[in-house]
Parts: structure tokens; sequence; C-alpha cells
């Protein structure tokens, strides 16, 4: 059974930092691609970010650039999005997701993990 699960979610001040973890298990780390996406009620789910480990590449929503970084521990499954300097707008459940590499769609997602920035 295919399983991604979100971890690190929280309460934090405008400014802060947090650390999320995408536990992954059920497929084959090196053939899929890691997204991490987020969603505030009543707007579309947005891509924030995604790694490849096979392909060693990475990419970024432009208007997070420079305060989110997209990691992964193939020994682990898991893949991680540090986010810095956190700001209220970032407030959103954040989603991780895999893809088959060279597959457009997203197969396999996670339940969320709730990320509120107060200001």
């Amino acid at each position: 059974e295919v399983q991604l699960v979100e971890s690190g979610g929280a309460l934090v001040q405008a400014g802060g930092s947090l650390r999320l973890s995408c536990a992954t298990s059920g497929f084959t780390f090196d053939d899929y691609a890691i997204g991490w996406f987020r969603q505030v009620p009543g707007k579309e789910r947005e891509v924030v970010a995604c790694i490849s480990t096979s392909e060693n590449s990475t990419d970024y929503a432009d208007s997070l650039k420079g305060r989110f970084t997209i990691s992964v521990d193939s020994a682990k499954r898991t893949v991680y999005l540090q986010m810095n300097s956190l700001k209220p707008e970032d407030t959103a459940v954040y989603y991780c997701a895999a893809k088959q590499l060279g597959s457009e769609k997203y197969d396999y997602w996670g339940r969320g993990t709730q990320v509120t920035v107060s200001s």
C-alpha cells in the first residue's frame, strides 16, 4: 500500500521557521518525484516545490525561492520542506504527493499538515 504521511505542521509566528516531513512507503522511491503543495480553503491548490533524487533535480514556485528548501533523505524515504521567514500568507494545509518520473500527474497524495503563521 502506498502511503505518504506529512508531519511538522504547527502554529508559528511570522518570521519563524518550520520543517515539514513527508514519509513515504509502498513504491519504488527512485522511480518517483515528490512534490509539496499547499492549499487555502476556497483557493486552488498551488505547487510549492518538487524533487527527484534519481534525476538530482529540484524546482520551486518562483514566489517561494529563497525562503523554502526541499530536500530528501533517500535512506529514510523522506522528503523535507524547510520553510524560513514565514509570513501569514504561508498559512495553508501542506500536502506531499508522488508522481512517476516523466509523468505530469501526481498519483499519490498524503492527507496534509496544517501550517498557521500568526502576525
